[in-house]
Formats: structure tokens, sequence, C-alpha cells
């Protein structure tokens, strides 16, 4: 019984010790912040909490420069830890992505996809033709489902904000080829 109670006695204090130890530590860590250009931030570095419109699913007034709250960041630029970070947004007009592609799939062959999208003279060609044979009809799936073709008046689909959306890439005086020592010269 008494090597019972030894052994329960020893292990208490090796761990009131690591307890005091860990406590102690914990309290003598600094608690100051990380001093950083905020500009310089990639997305996923600093806490943003946009709220989003339940109808456009964009972010709410869909502004080019939105607040990001970092915690634990002195920013360079401001002082303090609120900086404005700009947040690309898509423009929509109430053109749903889901009813497009439902649309092309059920009754794509008598144009109702384009004439839900905006392109009546496209919808009365398929309308006339039974969707050009139903090539038509299988063409504009493949587009809609890619987001290849959107809404005649330049608008995005109203897609969940954080759902998948296609981005295409574009080559453009930001995003070029960078010409590799390898490559023979023209």
């Amino acid at each position: 019984m008494s090597n019972v109670f030894l052994k329960f006695v020893t292990v208490s204090y090796v761990f009131s010790r690591i307890l005091q130890v860990v406590t102690s530590e914990i309290l003598n860590t600094s608690t100051s912040a990380f001093e950083t250009n905020c500009s310089s931030l990639q997305m996923g570095q600093y806490l943003c909490n946009p709220e989003i419109d339940p109808l456009t699913q964009q972010l709410k007034g869909c502004s080019r420069n939105n607040i990001a709250n970092t915690e634990g960041i002195q920013c360079i630029d401001s002082g303090n830890n609120t900086f404005l970070k700009e947040i690309p947004c898509l423009w929509t007009n109430g053109y749903s992505f889901e009813t497009s592609l439902l649309l092309s799939v059920f009754l794509g062959m008598f144009g109702a996809d384009r004439f839900y999208l905006g392109y009546p003279a496209i919808g009365l060609f398929k309308l006339c033709t039974l969707g050009c044979m139903f090539l038509g009809q299988i063409l504009d799936i493949i587009l809609i489902a890619t987001q290849s073709i959107g809404p005649a008046d330049g608008s995005h689909y109203v897609i969940n904000y954080f759902g998948p959306k296609s981005i295409p890439l574009k080559l453009d005086n930001d995003t070029y080829r960078m010409p590799q020592i390898d490559w023979p010269e023209l």
C-alpha cells in the first residue's frame, strides 16, 4: 500500500513541476505583434470576414476596397491592425448558373438557354433547327458547364461565393511566359 502511495506522490509532484514550468513559460512569452507590410500579404495570411449578399452571392456593395481585419499583425502602412485590401468581386445581374445549365440540358434543343442568357438570335436559330440537330445543344451544354459562355450583358453567373467558379487564364501585361534558358531564340 505504501508503494502505491509513494508512486502517486511522485507522479503528482512531477506533474505539478511540469505544470509550473509550462505556466511560467506561457506568462513570460512576449505578446508583441509581428510587423509586416500589409500590401504584400496574400489571401490566407490575414483574416477577412466578408458579408455575402444572399441574392447575388457576392460581397455586399461589391466595392473594390474592403476592410480586412488582421489579428496579431502590425501593419507598417496604417500603424494598426486593420488595412484596406482589394478583394475582387464579380458583378452579377441575376442569371443563375444552375438555371441556365438545366435549361440547356432539358430545353436546349428549343433554344431556351440562349433566350434566357440574352442571345435571342441564336435562340431563334436553335428553335428553328431543333438545336442544330442536337449538336448545338450538346455544344451549349459544354460551353455553359465550363462557364465559357455567360450572360449577354457581360455580367457573371450567380454562383455560391465559395462555390466552383471557372476563371479563365489569360496572357496580358501582368501574366506572360517567362523565357527559359533552354528555349531556342527566334
